[in-house]
């Protein structure tokens, strides 16, 4: 399993154990860098610390703040918006570039939904 896959798997077993997402944000808003297929990716983290990790050693991410978003209000609200809008969902983006998976939102959902059904596998990719 390469790193971003790991970082991914552990994405979804830490959010569905902790209650929350961790983003980032400046005052224009949430960051969604176009990613290398040139589609635009929002970023979230499992960890306030994973999150803090890019915000202080990514310089593109220096100006944002660590926000927590609860899952609840992830799953419901943020997820559908993401997809009308067009946009991947980044997992626990890490190292000297902040990359790591970008996954569909509706991926994203049926991952989460695979967490909460004991037996079931995840397949986000």
């Amino acid at each position: 399993m390469s790193i971003s896959a790991a970082h991914a798997d552990a994405f979804f077993d830490e959010v569905h154990r902790l209650g929350e997402v961790w983003a980032v944000r400046d005052k224009n808003g949430f960051s969604a860098p176009v990613n290398a297929d040139g589609v635009r990716s929002m970023p979230f983290w499992s960890l306030a610390t994973r999150a803090r990790k890019i915000q202080s050693t990514v310089s593109a991410y220096g100006g944002f703040e660590v926000v927590s978003i609860p899952l609840n209000e992830w799953r419901s609200r943020w997820l559908p918006g993401l997809e009308r809008d067009g946009l991947l969902v980044g997992l626990n983006w890490s190292g000297a570039r902040a990359t790591g998976y970008d996954v569909l939102p509706s991926a994203a959902l049926s991952s989460l939904a695979a967490r909460e059904s004991p037996g079931t596998l995840s397949h986000f990719l």
